[in-house]
């Protein structure tokens, strides 16, 4: 029989520290030294153990959590349900690095499924939540498509797992239901009660619906707000912006805070109408002029030599970044932010692919192109955007030239998808692939047929140049992500290991046939998802 006292009730931390130094280094409390101590050490720790579970006090039974709500969104097809589970399953980084050799990358496949099941409307199914939640916290880029397929239930499973707060985050007013519209009462209290998410998204979803309406409650504390919360408030009119907007924006010039200034200016310059945009189009105006006296008529550039008062109140920053001249500086953000419809008249009448074609005197060209870049993308003037851009055949289309790559790529932001998609596929039918990176990426997805077999013939040169694939890697994985589905039959002639010539890098021949079939079993996967998934 163990005749071992039972410990005081506060020596367990004393016993676990026995356990960890051991016995001999240290004798439990109550326990003899000796050869028997380890055995009397585990008799005193169970009678503890013991005392501890029979010492502990009810407590009041917690309040069971509400059910989750219902989604009434028809649910996922069987076969669609099993291909997401398999998209889920998969993880990035578990290949060890090196070659990719030909499975398809099924998490890059998933911001596309998820937006065709949205586009379809479907409920995601409730056992897969978890794992969707978990794929959405690791890719911010994931989120917004994750969360609106996951739907009502995923703001209820956020409340229960801290890992997944962000959709609480994400959710309008952070998972807080916003009052309707006819709840007057409602909205004035959640407005000047809320917390700031709230108040930001009752201010955006009443933009939405009402232009007038959020800005008439936003002016209702606007005096009263923090300039931070100003800002982001200011920002929410981006969303329906109109001359009605103007009165609000005009006396925003006048706030204290440099920032909210600026973006009330930006947005205002957006308006060609309002007085801000006509303001700067004087001043821009008395910058630029066309030389007559040249043998080719040339716009020469008179650059602002301070920024006086006025100027900053209406958006110009004073002080240029570090290595830029304030003369360039303040003359880039004036022609920015005049409307583009003042250069015709001001430069001989000339239609914008005139203006565009007239040589620029002293080194100005790159400075005022890149400045109507800005305004074309900034007014979304097609118009002065094609000028701009330039037929994509042209040399300096390819670089360097006036208008980088970058501002094309936004340039193409404004153009419709066909148009936008018929550009790149003759730049890259030029050019290349090498500069067309970013080009792609502003093009809609799958792929116009013309930009699909641009690429395609861009990617068989390299593969008969005997480059290595990885040159071409980016693009590659575009093309699997962005190429139409339909294209996988044209693509199988080059799954083939093809021969290498003497000029060919070593081994490139194999790292190609590996990408191309990689790129064939993506392009039929992603077909068959859009078929599980139904017609729309």
């Amino acid at each position: 029989m163990n005749t071992t006292p039972a410990p005081a009730p506060d020596v367990w931390e004393e016993l676990v520290t026995s356990a960890l130094l051991g016995t001999a280094r240290r004798t439990p409390p109550g326990v003899a030294p000796g050869a028997d101590a380890s055995a009397a050490l585990l008799d005193a720790a169970a009678v503890e153990t013991v005392r501890r579970r029979a010492g502990l006090r009810p407590t009041r039974a917690a309040e069971r959590p509400q059910p989750a709500p219902e989604d009434p969104r028809p649910p996922l097809p069987a076969p669609a349900g099993r291909r997401l589970s398999m998209l889920l399953a998969d993880r990035p980084g578990t290949g060890g690095g090196g070659r990719r050799g030909t499975a398809p990358d099924l998490m890059e496949l998933l911001p596309q499924w998820l937006s065709t099941a949205n586009a379809r409307g479907y409920a995601a199914p409730p056992h897969l939540l978890p794992a969707l939640l978990d794929a959405a916290r690791g890719r911010t880029d994931l989120r917004p498509a994750a969360l609106t397929f996951a739907g009502p239930r995923a703001t209820w499973l956020a409340r229960l797992n801290p890992d997944w707060r962000f959709a609480l985050r994400a959710a309008p007013g952070g998972g807080t239901a916003l009052p309707p519209p006819e709840d007057t009462a409602g909205v004035r209290r959640l407005w000047e009660e809320g917390l700031f998410a709230e108040r930001v998204a009752l201010l955006s979803a009443i933009r939405a619906r009402d232009a007038a309406g959020a800005r008439e409650l936003l002016a209702t504390t606007w005096a009263t707000e923090r300039a931070e919360d100003r800002l982001m408030f200011l920002d929410s009119l981006r969303t329906g912006l109109s001359a009605d907007d103007e009165p609000f924006l005009e006396q925003a010039l006048a706030d204290r805070s440099r920032n909210v200034r600026a973006t009330a200016a930006e947005l205002l310059s957006a308006l060609p109408g309002s007085a801000l945009a006509a303001r700067m189009a004087v001043r821009a105006g008395a910058c630029l002029a066309v030389d007559r006296t040249e043998a080719t008529p040339t716009i020469v550039v008179e650059a602002p030599h301070e920024c006086d008062p006025g100027m900053e109140r209406d958006g110009v920053v004073a002080k240029a970044p570090s290595g830029r001249g304030e003369r360039s500086w303040w003359f880039g953000q004036l022609v920015e932010a005049a409307p583009l419809g003042v250069w015709p008249d001001r430069l001989g009448g000339r239609t914008p692919e005139e203006i565009v074609a007239l040589p620029v005197a002293d080194d100005w060209r790159n400075d005022l192109h890149a400045a109507w870049c800005r305004a074309a993308v900034r007014q979304r003037d097609a118009r002065w955007a094609r000028a701009l851009l330039g037929a994509p055949a042209a040399p300096e289309a390819g670089g360097p030239g006036a208008v980088s790559l970058a501002e094309r790529a936004k340039l193409l932001g404004t153009l419709g998808a066909e148009e936008r998609a018929e550009w790149v596929a003759g730049f890259i039918a030029t050019h290349g692939l090498s500069e067309a990176f970013q080009l792609l990426g502003v093009c809609a997805v799958p792929w116009a047929a013309p930009l699909g077999r641009a690429v395609v013939d861009a990617l068989n040169i390299a593969r008969d140049a005997g480059s290595y694939p990885w040159s071409f890697s980016g693009v590659m994985g575009l093309a699997e992500r962005c190429l139409d589905p339909g294209e996988a039959g044209r693509l199988e002639g080059l799954m083939a290991v093809p021969d290498e010539g003497e000029d060919a890098s070593p081994g490139a021949g194999g790292y190609w046939a590996e990408a191309f079939q990689r790129l064939v079993t993506t392009l039929r996967l992603r077909g068959a998802m859009t078929e599980e998934l139904g017609a729309a």
